[in-house]
């Protein structure tokens, strides 16, 4: 590897949070490995090139299943360490939860993968119950229902026990409990063999998670049951007679879990809770830690809130631990150990590849030939001779003087003591003595902060044909942070500071904040855009939540999609997935694509009417309107065809 490719894999982090999935190729072109460690590979710029060929352009969701197998084994491997290191005696199973990631083929590669160890479901509405029970499951893989309940909901669980699935109703409230047991006497009233559903409950812990969502835990948590109302549960199964139904205790304290200390506190007080009702005689065999594991988005393994100071082998190895200590204490048996750990699981498979369109002016620059004369304004003159002698001794005074002069400038032309034409001279005089001494700043040891904070006024806005509100929401919505590289030009030394601005009309369609090892940069370092050539970035980590989570701003759709499989011989485009037209945007917000051809057409047959247009004229009018209807919502990448 050359030590410019080194530099930029450095200045990317891609060894850092990349779980040894991503690198850089001797073209300098970002590619994803099929494994961790493993040897076969894929070049994203060739998937991309080759996409392009077939007329699928950027932007594209490039999905990469054998990252999702690699992370059901990592996790399924750690727990198996640790459950033999500490001799513990209980098993461990994963429910993948749908909400992280719905697609499909998400899903079904997760249990591809999955039911090699018994790996199951978690399903938080009757949309997801619906489909995850007409899935291939293993036959001992368990189907975790979490999320408020009415009847038709638990009716369906019923349905889903009786065809054979290992469904756990979890009781969020002591409603959802009468009427499963109410349900439970109707159908054993029809056929008292029949199967009905496991229950599980709920426990509202008093330990909290951390980072953004540690408010999903502690005493002020939505879900879950106090202590009383548990033994209220345990009180009404047993009168009802159905207290062998009750074989699951639950907690979730929150989505990216970014201290293990919060998590050790959280597992000692729900195994001591777990340990108290087995005393009770009552023969529960699952306890369900929730999900929560965290995804190390910035690399940099601390508490920070878009990273995680632990990997899977040490929180396998707490949880295990912790777990096995407190029911030996008790006395009680070992349960076995579901995890509900969607983020983790998914996030590292998807990455959005899109390319640059442009680059948005915001330092003023000349565009003729600057020319003073003696007529200038003195306030014109002292920004020339400001931006003339500005050096590496003076830098700082000098651009002090410079912001100065600036509102000099601006306070004598709304007064009208000067021109248009004197204040556009004074303005790029202004930038240029900033840019200089940027320039001057940036070689000193420590740079100042007004230098950090002129950098960004400087920096380049790369107008970057994507929506963050449709393919990175969590970015904007909770400044969560995600890995941004670009897949080509790796091998060249990038020479521009820039950040990225979406296609939205929307002022917050912005990305202003990159990773760091050390800390959350203000700018990314980019490669100057060369005209008629493309530039792609790629966002990476986006395979949790992020598609789910998009919305139609602006009525942007969802992008094309591409599945590929990593074999020896290279990569293979197993499936591509149209992205959303006009017409599917349109249908979104109830438009009928009909009516508005037919509106459209009598807005142009009355312009025809009044003479305004030719009948040949009206024709190539709404047959170009009406082709729309089948476009891609996304601009046409500069560069192309």
């Amino acid at each position: 590897m050359s030590a410019i490719i080194e530099q930029t894999t450095e200045t990317y982090g891609i060894e850092n949070w990349g779980a040894n999935y991503f690198g850089v190729n001797r073209k300098g072109n970002l590619i994803v490995r099929a494994a961790e460690n493993d040897n076969l590979t894929a070049d994203v710029k060739e998937i991309i090139d080759d996409l392009s060929k077939r007329g699928i352009k950027t932007p594209v969701l490039l999905r990469f299943p054998q990252l999702l197998a690699g992370q059901v084994r990592k996790l399924q491997k750690a727990f198996k360490n640790s459950i033999r290191e500490f001799d513990y005696r209980g098993g461990h199973m994963c429910v993948y939860p749908m909400k992280v990631n719905q697609n499909r083929a998400v899903v079904e590669e997760y249990l591809r993968e999955g039911k090699r160890y018994n790996f199951g479901l978690e399903a938080g509405s009757k949309a997801e119950l619906y489909a995850a029970l007409a899935l291939e499951q293993s036959p001992d893989s368990l189907l975790v229902l979490n999320g408020f309940k009415d009847r038709d909901f638990i009716r369906l669980a019923f349905a889903g026990a009786q065809a054979g699935k290992n469904v756990v109703i979890v009781i969020e409230k002591l409603s959802e409990l009468e009427n499963t047991i109410k349900l439970a006497e109707e159908v054993t009233a029809e056929n008292p063999v029949t199967a009905l559903p496991m229950i599980g409950l709920r426990v509202k812990l008093y330990s909290k998670g951390s980072g953004k969502w540690e408010k999903s835990g502690g005493e002020a948590a939505k879900f879950g049951l106090t202590t009383t109302e548990i033994l209220e549960c345990i009180r009404r199964l047993n009168e009802a007679g159905r207290i062998d139904m009750f074989k699951l205790l639950h907690f979730h304290i929150g989505s990216q879990l970014t201290d293990i200390k919060r998590i050790k506190n959280a597992m000692k007080e729900a195994a001591r809770t777990y340990a108290k009702i087995r005393q009770m005689q009552i023969p529960i065999q699952f306890l369900d830690v929730g999900g929560g594991m965290a995804v190390d988005y910035d690399g940099s393994r601390t508490s920070y809130e878009s990273s995680a100071n632990y990997n899977a082998q040490e929180f396998a190895n707490d949880v295990i631990y912790v777990i096995k200590t407190v029911c030996d204490d008790e006395d009680v048996p070992h349960p076995t150990i579901i995890q509900e750990s969607g983020r983790y699981l998914s996030a590292y498979h998807a990455l959005l590849v899109t390319n640059v369109q442009d680059e948005i002016e915001t330092v003023v620059e000349d565009l003729t030939e600057l020319k003073l004369d003696e007529d200038d304004p003195q306030v014109v003159k002292e920004l020339h001779d400001l931006r003339e002698s500005i050096s590496a001794k003076n830098y700082r005074e000098y651009y002090h003087d410079a912001l100065e002069q600036r509102e000099e400038l601006f306070t004598m032309f709304n007064l009208g003591l000067i021109s248009l034409e004197d204040r556009g001279k004074g303005e790029v005089l202004f930038w240029d003595v900033c840019e200089r001494a940027d320039e001057f700043a940036q070689q000193k040891k420590y740079v100042a902060e007004e230098f950090d904070e002129l950098r960004r006024l400087l920096c380049a806005k790369y107008l970057t044909n994507f929506s963050v509100f449709r393919s990175m929401p969590d970015n904007w919505a909770l400044e969560q942070l995600f890995p941004i590289v670009p897949i080509h030009k790796l091998n060249k030394k990038p020479t521009e500071y820039a950040t990225l601005c979406d296609i939205t009309c929307d002022s917050d369609g912005i990305v202003d904040k990159f990773v760091d090892l050390h800390d959350v940069k203000s700018v990314l370092e980019l490669h100057k855009l060369e005209k008629g050539e493309p530039y792609y970035l790629a966002m990476m980590l986006v395979g949790a939540y992020q598609e789910v989570m998009g919305n139609n701003h602006n009525l942007f759709g969802v992008p094309h999609e591409a599945h590929i499989h990593i074999g020896e011989d290279g990569y293979i485009i197993k499936k591509v997935i149209q992205g959303g037209t006009i017409g599917d945007s349109l249908s979104v917000v109830r438009y009928d694509a009909a009516q508005l051809h037919d509106q459209f057409r009598r807005n142009v047959m009355q312009q025809i009417k009044e003479g305004e247009l030719s009948v040949k004229e009206g024709d190539k009018l709404i047959e170009f309107y009406e082709k729309q209807v089948d476009g891609y919502t996304y601009l046409s990448p500069n560069g192309s065809e």
